[in-house]
């Protein structure tokens, strides 16, 4: 939700690389791995800091290289290129990659189980449903307009009724009233907002029709055929991970304040909301990561409103029943 997508040197990489082989990176006893993160170190990926930290990912015989994200990394690139072998996407940019330019990929697995992207104010102008939003103006990042046009026409709302404008990621123009709301993380993005004195509220696209998973763990073709054994290991780990990190969420973030955190900018009590407001999104009784057959039909159904063209093929989950 988060990464400014460029898009033509995106999909010019799939036409391009789609079946380019890894490169080999690493000499180490272990199996080297890289993982692709969506976005710069945050509590949005507290779990693989928790398995690199505690040495699941070692116990693993796994050599992992964490690859922060940013406003400029696509990370179906990383794949792509042969930069990692992992990738955490959006569904609704893999889907589209696989549907429409033919990209080998595979969804293997989410993150979220809920996506975390969704329409937040503040509380002296309350938005609480998809129809306070007629007649408001509402900031909106370029790469997700897609998104929140699905969510107006799931819920029989005339998208021109809603003046739709740039968003770049900054809650500012929301606290000095200059729009009356902004598509962003609610996980992350309120706390925020109240660091300067405002109270905030939202609500997420997902409960209102716009049903999709955030953070797919996506790989190639190539790679889910010649690595399948290490990315049931990375699996394992990574939720051994997630699982340790959700028996308290306050307890890891601190320690991170002069490693992972280190520049980021934000309060260590930010990273502690974070990490506990994305819990119950992430959490469900398959495990995290799990990928249930009606999640699954959730994704594609709300991606066939916006015209993105998915299907049961594009995702695996048989490496799940090997964890």
């Amino acid at each position: 939700m988060k990464i400014k997508q460029n898009r033509r040197q995106f999909l010019g990489l799939v036409a391009a690389g789609a079946a380019t082989p890894l490169m080999s990176r690493f000499a180490y006893a272990a199996t080297p791995l890289a993982l692709q993160a969506a976005w710069i170190n945050d509590a949005e990926f507290a779990g693989y800091f928790v398995a690199i930290d505690n040495g699941y990912y070692a116990e693993e015989g796994l050599e992992l290289t964490y690859l922060p994200g940013g406003p400029d990394v696509i990370p179906e690139s990383s794949i792509i290129t042969g930069k990692a072998d992992i990738a955490l996407t959006t569904p609704d940019t893999t889907i589209k990659a696989i549907a429409e330019q033919g990209a080998k990929f595979k969804i293997i697995g989410t993150q979220y189980q809920k996506n975390p992207i969704g329409i937040v104010s503040l509380e002296s102008n309350p938005i609480n449903s998809p129809q306070d939003l007629v007649g408001k103006t509402l900031a909106v990042p370029p790469v997700n307009v897609i998104s929140v046009e699905a969510m107006l026409k799931l819920n029989n709302i005339d998208r021109s009724k809603v003046n739709i404008v740039p968003y770049s990621y900054d809650p500012t123009p929301l606290i000095k009233g200059e729009i009356d709301a902004s598509l962003d993380f609610t996980t992350n993005v309120p706390y925020s907002i109240k660091l300067q004195g405002v109270e905030a509220t939202s609500f997420l696209l997902y409960d209102f029709g716009y049903t999709t998973f955030n953070d797919t763990v996506v790989v190639t073709e190539e790679t889910l055929a010649s690595k399948r054994k290490e990315l049931v290991a990375w699996l394992r780990a990574s939720r051994k991970g997630w699982d340790e990190n959700f028996k308290d969420t306050a307890a890891y973030p601190p320690k991170w304040a002069d490693t992972w955190f280190k520049g980021t900018g934000r309060e260590i009590d930010n990273e502690v909301f974070f990490n506990e407001a994305q819990k119950p999104l992430m959490e469900t009784d398959g495990g995290i990561f799990a990928l249930t057959e009606e999640a699954i039909q959730k994704n594609i159904d709300a991606l066939g409103e916006v015209g993105i063209k998915g299907t049961r093929d594009m995702f695996d989950t048989t490496l799940l029943d090997e964890i």
